[in-house]
């Protein structure tokens, strides 16, 4: 009974996650709440990952009212969810910028230099997500 049982969940949790809930194994709901879905970075470019050796990485950052992070790039994915604060990213190359609230996902661009600041009155905690090479750091300094 078991054997079955764990594929029906698995299928009954995957249906009722695109309505937001689904049964845990004793049958007690559990809430799913879609928080993004894209194919692109927050400048258009569509995400493409590393190639080899894939390494996952997932920090925690406070940064604090009115902080200016250097300009700045990644060569691979990284991806920030917003637990509060509010944070502007611009793009330093085309002038555009983003702003980020509490409970929004960025997929941050690739390869483009950018800076963020806190334009808020309180710290931004960001949860961040890297998929890099093995070995190597996701953010390049401007110098």
């Amino acid at each position: 009974m078991r054997i079955i049982l764990a594929p029906t969940l698995l299928l009954a949790a995957a249906l009722f996650a695109n309505n937001a809930q689904a049964l845990d194994a004793s049958g007690t709901p559990v809430v799913v709440t879609p928080l993004a879905s894209r194919t692109e970075t927050a400048s258009g470019q569509p995400i493409t990952l590393p190639q080899k050796n894939v390494q996952v990485l997932v920090s925690a950052y406070q940064i604090a009212p009115g902080a200016t992070l250097p300009v700045h790039k990644h060569p691979f994915p990284r991806y920030a969810y917003v637990e509060a604060g509010t944070l502007q990213v611009t793009n330093v190359e085309t002038g555009k910028s983003n702003t980020y609230k509490s409970g929004d996902f960025i997929i941050e661009m690739i390869g483009q230099w950018h800076q963020a600041t806190n334009v808020g009155a309180d710290p931004v905690k960001l949860l961040v997500i890297d998929q890099i090479e093995e070995g190597t750091k996701n953010t390049v300094l401007r110098q």
